[in-house]
């Protein structure tokens, strides 16, 4: 059926590599910004529904336990059927969750649309990830750069979005996943006009057993970026949970606008980070964005100490710029030279590490947060995520110094046009 569904469109109607590279680009910011849409709205739904800070978190962290599920179930299944099906499948089930917070009116609609943007997302940022480095061309491919830089442009344009229709209009929440239904509807079907450009491997069901999976030539330089990873992607999993929270509560400004702003901040600046590092050699670009992340760190929790919004604004800025920096030279050194076969599941390997740190710890800050107040739960927090930051500049610079490069001998392999599948 799924070939049959593939075959209305010719190949020679569907779009050639760089139109193609570009469009799978501009899904996964659409994706990433659909999941960094319900941050400003968890306030509004808070209010109306009336549950705690821990409920909140609990709320943001399943999304994250379903969203690695699917990475851990099926982020390496495009690898083995094909791009196009999964991305097929994942957008109509992206387009579900958008229903069901539309029609969300209690807290166990949130959790269920939650789960199931989740699983969409996992499989749409593995498999999307993947076409981007199938499609990618050049002496310096762009697929790391728009893999690092997605997030943060993503969750900043859904965050701002949202934030912006919760104080201009009457009723955010249905034009915001009333359109999302919509746009991803017309995403699923609009996958048909990609090419497909990935080769088939064997062992589908075997690659369906919930594993993460590193190649071994990838696995000193994982090990070598896992503190960092996880220190980012836990710092960010605070602001996008608690942010808004942390703006109202602590700093007094009750404006869902300027929660947003917050966010914005981090992510958003993540992308100055990608581009002023895309040049430079990944590792290069992993040890600047590791220091910059953790002086910005170290200014958020002496803006919370302070009671500055301003410092608080200033510090996400800083350590946005380093988190997109650091996440960059990840990246580019993690998957330099991985074979075509093994793109998505190396790439669902990372992201499991970095929603992993983004849930967990969110969870346990909410919880804390009841416990012990925002304001001593956020310097906790923030202290360890410091700590964690400044082990992975002493594990870079150790390794740089006993192994030379971390990344492998070869070459990143890409696809000539002639190669590609059908």
């Amino acid at each position: 059926m799924a070939n049959g569904f593939f075959s209305v469109v010719p190949v020679s109607r569907r779009l050639s590599r760089t139109p193609a590279f570009w469009s799978v680009a501009v899904l996964l910011v659409l994706m990433l910004a659909a999941s960094g849409v319900p941050s400003p709205l968890y306030r509004v739904y808070q209010e109306e529904f009336g549950f705690s800070s821990g409920v909140l978190t609990t709320i943001f962290g399943i999304y994250s336990f379903a969203l690695l599920a699917s990475l851990l179930v099926v982020g390496g299944l495009s690898d083995h059927v094909g791009r196009r099906p999964v991305l097929t499948a994942a957008f109509v089930l992206e387009a579900v969750s958008m229903a069901l917070f539309l029609y969300a009116d209690g807290v166990g609609w949130l959790l269920t649309a939650r789960v199931v943007q989740g699983l969409a997302t996992g499989a749409l940022t593995s498999t999307l990830g993947a076409s981007l480095l199938d499609l990618q061309r050049g002496d310096r491919p762009l697929g790391p750069f728009i893999n690092s830089a997605a997030p943060g442009l993503g969750l900043s344009v859904g965050a701002v979005g949202a934030g912006l229709l919760v104080q201009l209009v009457p009723s955010p929440t249905d034009w915001v996943f009333g359109v999302l239904t919509v746009v991803f509807l017309l995403a699923a079907v609009g996958t048909v006009l990609l090419p497909e450009s990935s080769p088939r491997l064997p062992g589908t069901l075997r690659s369906l057993r919930p594993q993460v999976h590193v190649p071994p030539a990838h696995r000193r330089a994982f090990l070598v970026a896992l503190p960092l990873l996880v220190a980012c992607w836990a710092l960010g999993g605070l602001y996008a949970s608690l942010g808004p929270s942390l703006v109202a509560d602590v700093f007094g400004i009750d404006n869902h606008l300027v929660g947003g702003l917050l966010i914005l901040a981090l992510n958003g600046t993540g992308i100055a980070g990608s581009l002023a590092l895309r040049t430079s050699p990944p590792e290069q670009a992993l040890l600047v964005g590791a220091l910059v992340f953790t002086v910005g760190v170290a200014g958020t929790l002496v803006a919370v100490f302070a009671s500055s919004v301003l410092l608080l604004f200033t510090a996400a800025v800083v350590t946005g710029f380093g988190f997109g920096a650091a996440f960059l030279g990840a990246v580019a050194t993690i998957t330099h030279g991985v074979a075509p076969g093994h793109r998505a599941g190396l790439l669902a390997s990372v992201f499991v590490v970095g929603y992993l740190a983004f849930s967990v710890p969110a969870i346990a800050a909410g919880i804390g947060a009841g416990e012990f107040g925002l304001t001593r739960t956020t310097e906790v927090y923030g202290a360890a995520v410091a700590v964690l930051g400044l082990l992975a500049v002493a594990g870079l610079l150790r390794a740089r110094r006993t192994v030379g490069s971390l990344a492998p001998a070869e070459r990143s392999e890409v696809l000539t046009p002639a190669q590609l599948p059908g």
